[in-house]
């Protein structure tokens, strides 16, 4: 059967051209001869010699700069002499010493970081680099970093019937130190198979701690309930604490209310129909679900999302990455710098 790009005659292949072919074809054309008819004397296609990428004319020009001008050669292959000189002198340059650094932070942070980050983090180990370069880098290595997605559809319901307190966080100043204010909501998940999981966070808004958080296929008061008792439990805050969350049934619950003020804490809520009161909390869902679950992913089990969130919450979201709200510190970071000033 004839191939389907040849129809009168055996299947095409693709030529292979010598750099001493290529050379000769060039000092034709240097000669006088025009482009066209070079390539049709030589069997070759009238554009061939004008399509091949800058990169690709800068590497032959290099192949046969021996024997040719490099003026020449530039002149006939359409390229300039600067950016051959340009060209050659990058490919001759070592690679800098903070190509592997960003390398390997890029592949330890699993793609979450961009060039802010990246900056942060090597200037962390030592490497003066700007953002510029650290784009240009990604760029011509062909990486590049997660992006968050859209806001996540609501997932708690406020109860019309309960009594709940006044915001007691409008006007005033952002909290100086931790267990001041913690913020809680509730996100889902997404299993294999069409199912969902939610998950209930607390989080501390002045060092962005995950201060508490329990995982479960449903969404009753307790899972509410579990992730402040680790919170209190590990935490120990002083009287006055301040828990805020929205107005969410779990969150405004008798048995809610009664762990808060057991714990000598207050309880505070966002004023009604609007999200911007827990902006904190609610931006963070979008960051988690790009870096825990890249390109739409989906957690295999319940267990599986324990698992990952354990490691992603308790040790690199507090202890390593870095937040752009604490200067690029990580909240373990931003906490000990705390401790060290007071002290």
């Amino acid at each position: 059967m004839p191939d389907k790009t040849n129809p009168s005659g055996p299947p095409l292949t693709r030529k292979k051209y010598t750099p001493a072919f290529k050379a000769e074809c060039v000092r034709q054309v240097a000669a006088g001869a025009r482009q066209t008819d070079v390539a049709r004397a030589q069997g070759l296609s009238p554009a061939l010699l004008g399509t091949a990428s800058a990169m690709s004319r800068y590497q032959f020009i290099e192949q046969v700069a021996a024997t040719e001008p490099v003026q020449v050669l530039c002149r006939v292959l359409a390229v300039s002499t600067a950016g051959y000189y340009q060209w050659r002198s990058r490919a001759a340059r070592p690679t800098p010493a903070w190509e592997p650094a960003a390398t390997a932070a890029f592949l330890r942070h699993a793609q979450r970081y961009g060039t802010r980050r990246l900056r942060a983090e090597l200037r962390a180990e030592g490497y003066a680099i700007g953002r510029y370069a650290l784009r240009t880098w990604l760029r011509r290595c062909g990486l590049r970093a997660l992006s968050t997605r859209p806001q996540r559809p609501r997932t708690t319901m406020a109860d019309p019937a309960a009594v709940v307190a006044e915001n007691l966080l409008l006007g005033q100043p952002a909290p100086t130190a931790p267990n001041q204010v913690w913020v809680g909501d509730i996100t889902y998940l997404p299993l294999v198979g069409g199912c969902w999981c939610y998950l209930a966070t607390w989080r501390d808004t002045c060092s962005r701690r995950v201060v508490g958080w329990h995982l479960d296929q449903q969404m009753p008061t307790e899972l509410v309930l579990t992730a402040p008792e680790q919170a209190l439990t590990l935490r120990q805050p002083a009287p006055g604490l301040i828990i805020h969350a929205d107005r969410g049934s779990q969150y405004t619950s008798a048995a809610c209310r009664t762990r808060i003020e057991k714990a000598q804490a207050l309880a505070n809520y966002s004023r009604p129909g609007n999200p911007y009161d827990n902006a904190q909390v609610e931006a963070g869902w979008s960051t988690l679900k790009t870096e825990l679950l890249p390109h739409g992913g989906a957690f295999a089990s319940l267990e599986e999302a324990r698992l990952e969130l354990a490691y992603y919450l308790d040790t690199y979201f507090n202890l390593d990455r870095r937040h752009s709200a604490l200067g690029y510190r990580s909240p373990h970071q931003f906490e000990l710098d705390l401790l060290q000033n007071l002290s």
